[in-house]
């Protein structure tokens, strides 16, 4: 009776496809609601065009169009003046999840799984039961191709329902378009809250945006330099795992040991693969297939004993100072701005760099809560706040030091932005979704690091505008009795009124010979030509959906000075890159 049952539960198990998987926990990829569901589909939509421009050095130019079809439902157009794409890949692209070149490559993406856009075409099918359309153009001279795509969950493999050559007046490039169920609200996590930081993180790059109340608006972009194209990197030692160390050595092309160590991981030459060897009591010549788990094992431990130079960082592409303060100078009206570009370090074996951008005063409220942009390889980040490593660094950071207001576990107050990005071959997303950095300690560290330099900044600048203002206040003691003085002279010397007046004016004169010319450090609105105010004021105009929640963490905020950061940070296994 029991081993027919078994039989019988044995005849219901079959294997499950990443599409059904999907199908069921779309929330794991951002489409747990309707809005957030619209604006995760035009981030991806988005971060492939982009990446397809930069990869192909094309300065970028995107078409964003959200057309309100009506009944919650919503068209999406996203249209880039990119490389296109051939004609056999655009169906497993577009209808196909976890399909792409970007998992297995150690290089600054902002795509990384093979999921997002492919996704989208699924949840758009799931919600309106309309294909995808898909039209690319790979050049002058060649003809477009257009798809109608649906996804096969069963199989995760694409069902084209038609396949055409068309003409297109763009030379080249690529344009999709998706009909899908969602909801429309202006605000701090919106569509137009995502294109408007998505201008400020790429100032390179140029967004035509026609919202769903047919209002168009444009991002032109601040600089005319495209971002410095990574390379691809391969693995680091010190990041490796046992398993992943087996696998790599079983399916190896190489014979010998020495020869996978060199040729399968960056920053090992002959001499160091030599010592690995030597520390693992391995020789190495042993063909990498015969090494077993416990030499794997010795192998890991060898590696952590030998000195080994730290990954190359070409892999990455800063958005530098310069660049970082620009795009946030067009979205806030502020007196003072700053930047910080931190050198390059590591966790787990990958490369990251840490940039903090800060603007203070001018049109900020001085009463509410730091504003706190985060961004990774260049992609904002909406969701997730309180769960993120910037956020956690950024509330640990003593900001009364730097002349802000702050209680315990929150964000402090005062009239400042606060931009945080984050650049890595792979970043260590919380979920599939993309929406919040994992809290690794070497990444919050350099986050802190970063931020203590750039408030070291706003420092001297606050504290030199309160030096100004208590001169002034002295000063216009002093000059208030200068008039009296001039009196009191022409009573005693009988002065006539012309020279009661050039007394006065060489008090005045001496006033400001002894104590020195003061800089004007009152807001002009007018100073900052790089601000534009359409821009600023998308997302001002709805409270944020998602306000940071205080949290009360285990671990006391570290010392907010970078010696004692550095001494904390000794012994652990963040390496830093020269």
């Amino acid at each position: 009776m029991a081993a027919n049952k078994a039989e019988e539960m044995a005849t219901k198990q079959r294997d499950i496809s990443v599409a059904e998987f999907f199908e069921k926990n779309r929330h794991l990829l951002g489409f747990d609601n309707k809005r957030k569901a619209l604006l995760t589909a035009v981030k991806e939509a988005v971060d492939n065009a982009l990446d397809a421009c930069e990869e192909a050095d094309i300065m970028p130019e995107l078409l964003v169009e959200v057309i309100d079809m009506g009944n919650e439902r919503f068209r999406i157009v996203a249209e880039d003046n990119g490389p296109g794409i051939v004609k056999a890949q655009i169906p497993k692209i577009f209808a196909k999840l976890l399909y792409g070149s970007k998992f297995h490559r150690l290089k600054q993406s902002r795509g990384q799984q093979g999921i997002g856009i492919s996704a989208s075409v699924m949840y758009g099918q799931l919600t309106t039961g309309r294909a995808a359309r898909i039209i690319s153009k790979i050049g002058p001279g060649k003809h477009a191709h257009y798809y109608e795509l649906k996804i096969d969950t069963v199989k995760n493999k694409p069902i084209i329902l038609k396949d055409e050559e068309r003409e297109w007046e763009k030379d080249q490039g690529t344009r999709i378009e998706i009909d899908i169920e969602g909801g429309y609200i202006k605000g701090g996590q919106s569509i137009d809250q995502y294109l408007k930081q998505t201008a400020i993180i790429n100032p390179h790059v140029t967004i035509t945006y026609v919202n769903p109340k047919a209002e168009q608006i444009i991002f032109p972009r601040a600089v005319e330099e495209m971002p410095k194209q990574p390379a691809e990197i391969k693995p680091h030692p010190y990041g490796v795992e046992l398993g992943i160390l087996m696998k790599m050595m079983a399916n190896t092309e190489y014979r010998t040991l020495q020869a996978f160590l060199v040729n399968e991981f960056s920053r090992v030459g002959g001499g160091t693969a030599k010592q690995i060897c030597e520390h693992a009591l391995i020789p190495p010549s042993t063909k990498p297939q015969k090494i077993s788990r416990e030499e794997s094992e010795k192998l890991i431990n060898a590696i952590k004993k030998t000195k080994i130079i730290s990954p190359p960082t070409d892999c990455i592409s800063p958005i530098g100072e310069e660049a970082f303060e620009k795009g946030l100078r067009k979205e806030v009206n502020a007196e003072f701005y700053c930047a910080v570009t931190r050198k390059p370090s590591v966790y787990r074996g990958n490369p990251f760099q840490v940039e903090v951008a800060l603007a203070y005063g001018g049109e900020q409220s001085a009463q509410d809560s730091a504003n706190l942009f985060r961004f990774a390889n260049r992609v904002p980040l909406l969701y997730q706040q309180s769960a993120c490593s910037v956020f956690r660094s950024v509330v640990q950071t003593k900001w009364r030091s730097y002349g802000l207001s702050q209680s315990s576990g929150a964000l402090p107050i005062g009239p400042l932005t606060i931009a945080v990005h984050i650049a890595s071959v792979w970043v260590p997303f919380t979920s599939e979704s993309k929406e919040a950095i994992a809290h690794y300690p070497e990444i919050i560290a350099e986050i802190k690091l970063a931020l203590q330099e750039a408030g070291r900044k706003l420092q001297k600048y606050t504290m030199k505008k309160r030096r100004v203002k208590d001169e002034l206040k002295k000063r216009s003691y002093i000059e208030k009795y200068i008039p009296h003085v001039a009196i009191g002279l022409q009573e005693i010397l009988g002065l006539k009124k012309f020279e009661v007046q050039d007394v006065e004016k060489q008090l005045k004169n001496l006033l400001e010979k002894q104590r020195g010319q003061l800089d004007d450090l009152e807001f002009d609105p007018s100073k900052n030509i790089d601000f534009d105010e359409e821009m600023a004021a998308l997302g001002r105009d709805a409270k944020k959906e998602e306000e940071p929640i205080e949290e009360n963490f285990d671990d006391e905020p570290e010392e907010d000075s970078e010696e004692t950061e550095v001494k904390k940070k000794k012994g652990s296994t963040q390496t830093k890159l020269r």
